[in-house]
């Protein structure tokens, strides 16, 4: 805004003329939320009083009774991202003994998804996925058909603030309307309540916080996770509505501080990545490791493997990394479990449910002793990694 004190303009005739800048607005006025916002990083959990004596007394079974479909849904609230390198018939098999859930990636045809529900009939942990084309609600169409112990429709968007979208929500809740009805991402309370309102009955929270997104550096575009799910999970919650906090989960700590913060189930990719269960491409390190690809649903990756290449109008919002392989999925969900229990224990919740009144967040500006870095080698051990780094590590493979 022009300060009318310092506005004095030079070389005009008449005091009228030096001074008609005064009155003048700026066509533009800056919006800027002062609100802090977290993230994983920025908090910690504060430990309370606890009755329980073990781990071992922690339930994580959750009985979400969804607001449109009218279902109840049993599970322990772990789900496996929906893409295409995790998100497999292979995984949902694996995970089914834990309970925990697999959104299937969308590129399997309709002769996989009947040669699965065939061979495992008593599988069924999962989600399908689809787009919102007219080709891929028609396809979602045939699965439904053709699998009907298949309940759970997973709506998968990088946009979830589309009209259209919403729109496709509310089509796919009228011609389905006893199916859980999954939609997303966002990360706003307004839009929570949107998708609610059409149709969903869980929302998925999340812009940009994914290990292989890069939406938030290409398009400035994103929002902290923790406070993402926290005002999602309000607005949710107070329509009858659940979330999935979606991305972001490096370690079971970062998931149990989803929880805190009010998700009903998390979403995990890159924690599943590098499984025996896992799909992409696997090679050998010089080191004699062996590692697998794990890329980006918007990666140019992706994008050349399912669509031909990067389209001319836009752009890769992620990379691929080459990813230690690290045995049986089976191992992973255990660890994470692990962990969620342990947190229960920390605060006082006999249940994950209990997880968001038992949870106060402190923040902070450092978590973790780095005194000997950051590498576990049992853990990378475990994973067949030599004296391989235990993290992702830049692809030498295909641009993305």
């Amino acid at each position: 805004m022009f300060n009318a004190r310092c506005a004095r303009v030079v070389g005009l005739g008449g005091a009228a003329s030096a001074w008609m800048i005064m009155s003048r607005r700026p066509a533009f006025s800056l919006r800027v939320e002062d609100d802090v916002k977290l993230d994983f990083k920025d908090v910690l959990i504060r430990p309370k009083r606890s009755t329980l004596r073990s781990r071992s007394e922690v339930s994580l079974e959750r009985a979400l009774v969804t607001r449109n479909s009218q279902r109840e849904v049993r599970c322990v609230p772990i789900v496996v991202s929906n893409m295409d390198t995790v998100g497999t018939f292979e995984m949902a098999c694996a995970l089914a003994p834990s309970g925990a859930l697999v959104a299937i990636h969308k590129h399997y045809n309709l002769d996989e998804w009947r040669e699965f529900s065939r061979l495992h009939p008593d599988v069924r942990n999962v989600m399908v996925s689809a787009g919102t084309g007219a080709g891929d609600l028609a396809k979602l169409d045939s699965i439904l058909a053709a699998c009907p112990t298949v309940t759970t429709i997973c709506l998968d968007v990088a946009n979830g603030y589309s009209e259209f979208f919403v729109e496709v929500v509310s089509a796919v809740r009228e011609k389905w309307p006893r199916h859980v009805i999954v939609a997303g991402n966002v990360v706003t309370n307004e839009m929570t309540e949107e998708l609610i309102l059409k149709g969903a009955d869980i929302v998925k929270v999340g812009i940009g916080p994914g290990s292989v997104c890069t939406t938030r550096k290409q398009t400035g575009v994103g929002y902290p996770q923790v406070s993402a799910v926290v005002e999602c999970a309000d607005a949710a919650h107070g329509l009858g509505g659940h979330v999935i906090a979606d991305g972001g989960i490096t370690c079971p700590g970062d998931a149990a501080k989803a929880f805190g913060a009010g998700a009903d189930l998390v979403m995990c990719g890159g924690m599943f990545s590098g499984t025996d269960e896992s799909a992409g491409e696997e090679r050998a390190r010089p080191d004699g490791s062996r590692v697998k690809l794990f890329y980006g649903m918007s990666s140019s990756t992706a994008m050349k493997k399912h669509v031909g290449g990067v389209a001319e109008y836009r752009s890769s919002e992620g990379k691929t990394v080459e990813v230690p392989c690290k045995g049986p999925a089976a191992d992973v969900v255990q660890d994470l479990l692990g962990g969620l229990r342990s947190a229960c224990t920390y605060v006082g919740a006999r249940s994950i449910k209990e997880m968001p009144k038992r949870t106060t967040f402190v923040r902070v500006s450092q978590q973790l002793n780095t005194f000997f870095g950051t590498h576990d080698l049992s853990k990378q051990h475990q994973a067949g990694g030599g004296g391989a780094a235990a993290g992702p590590a830049p692809a030498k493979g295909p641009a993305s």
